[in-house]
Formats: C-alpha cells, structure tokens, sequence
C-alpha cells in the first residue's frame, strides 16, 4: 500500500514539477498564452495518468474522477472558494488589516494558470493519493491530520514562509480541501474551491499567494504596516492570517459534518477495495 502510494505520489510530482515550469514564468508577468496552454496539457496529462495508473494498479476505474459530477462540481467549487476567499479579504480590510489600491486593468493569464496547477495538481497529490491511500492504511482520522500536517511543511518551500504560515495551511487548507473532496467522494469540488481561491487571492485582490508576489492583478493588496503578521499575514500572504484560519477551519467543520451525514467518507475508505 504505501509503496503504491509512493509511486502515484512521485509520478504525479514529475507532472506538477512540468506545469510549476510553465506557470511560473507567467505568473511573474513574463510569459504569455503559450505558457498556459502546457499547464493546461500538462493537468490534462496529470489526471490521465493518475486514473490510468489507477486502472492499472488497483483494477478499478476512479470514481473520484467520474466524468459526468465535473461541470456541475467544479462550478460549485469554484463560485465557494471565491466566495470563501471574498469573506476572507472583506475581514481583513474591514478590521483595518489590509488595504486596497486600484482598480486597474490586467490580465488574468497569470492567475489562471497558477490556479490551475494549484488546483489540478496539489488536489491530485494531497487528497486523492495521500488522503485517499492513508486512509485505507491507517484510517480516516489520521489520514485527515497526516495531509493536513504534509501539505502545510510542502509550503515551507514557498518564498517568505514561516512555521505560523505553514501552521495556517495545515489548519485552514488542509482540511477544508479534505472535507470537500469527502463530501462528495470525488476530486471536482475540491478543484474548483482550491483553483478559485488562489485565482481570487491573485488576480482580484494582488495579493501575494502562499509566499510568491502577485504581479498583474485588478486590485493590488498589501497589509498595513504596523499590523501582527498574525493578523494579516504578513509577506506569505492572507492565507496566513488569523481570520483565514478561521474561516477555512469553520467551513471545513461545517461540511465535515455534511459529509458525515451523507456517508461519503465510509465509501472514501472502500475506494478499491
């Protein structure tokens, strides 16, 4: 079991790693449209060969990427962590934490692409090989606590990050994205919440996400100085802001128990067996 899930783990690295190539240069304000495109053949390649691999390894056909749930999930997903992401900043400016300056035109080439390897790639390594496949090793609760803590240290790597950043990601992303890809036993929903959360972050509010510095944005956001980096979250970004744990931990809760009461985190566990 955990050799497999090494194996899908480091396959599917070597594809985020050709979409990171890619999406980085545009996001800084320096590629262009062909630079997008091979993010999106690169996540297109990334989800062929994770339910390829899957029919191959586990003898099944991925139900957490069942075709006919993704427009209609992925759509959800992406008006909540908008959505999510809006309350987050709506706090943050009215509490005097951050400010605003703009509008100004720009495109949003950059943040798409950012969006859609975040959201491709990180919810197919986070929560369908290492949620998933901890979880039919050593149960769901500490599948849940196991991601959650991994995928906070993964942003260690990021620019300007701090222990209280990667603190924040572990309680407010890790479980949020979790409890979506529970709620619904599939990959869309959580997609959709983590690619709008970041384009929003970027490409709305220009403020920097997860540590990397937002370049071409509608608004341009920075905290006030002399505010915490508790409060604010400082150089890393909002997502390391008090109210962002908050609100991510309160959503994650809130459809944690929606999940349980569907019972989709029992059929999570049976996923090939």
């Amino acid at each position: 079991m955990m050799g497999w899930m090494f194996f899908l783990f480091f396959l599917l690295c070597a594809c985020q790693g050709l979409c990171v190539a890619f999406a980085r240069p545009v996001f800084a304000g320096g590629g262009d449209g062909r630079d997008l495109f091979w993010v999106l053949v690169f996540s297109a390649l990334g989800l062929g060969l994770y339910a390829g691999a899957v029919r191959l390894g586990e003898k099944r056909w991925p139900g957490e990427l069942a075709p006919r749930f993704a427009a209609r999930e992925l759509l959800l997903g992406l008006l909540m962590g908008a959505g999510m992401f809006g309350l987050v900043m709506a706090v943050l400016v009215g509490l005097g934490f951050y400010q605003l300056e703009g509008p100004r035109l720009a495109s949003p080439v950059g943040a798409v692409a950012q969006a859609i390897t975040s959201g491709v790639m990180e919810e197919l390594l986070f929560r369908a090989v290492l949620l998933r496949l901890l979880t039919r090793a050593f149960g769901l609760g500490w599948a849940l606590g196991l991601s959650a803590a991994l995928f906070g240290l993964l942003h260690m790597n990021n620019p300007n990050a701090t222990l209280m950043a990667a603190l924040a990601i572990a309680v407010e992303a890790g479980p949020l994205l979790a409890a979506f890809y529970l709620l619904t036993g599939r990959l869309w929903m959580s997609i959709g919440v983590h690619a709008a959360w970041n384009f929003t972050q970027a490409f709305v509010f220009g403020a920097s996400v997860s540590g990397v510095v937002t370049h071409r944005s509608l608004f341009v956001g920075s905290p006030r100085a002399g505010v915490s980096e508790a409060l604010s979250g400082g150089v890393f970004g909002p997502e390391a802001s008090l109210p962002a744990m908050v609100i991510g931990a309160g959503v994650a809760v809130v459809v944690f128990i929606a999940a349980h009461r569907k019972a989709t985190a029992r059929a999570l566990e049976l996923h090939g067996a």
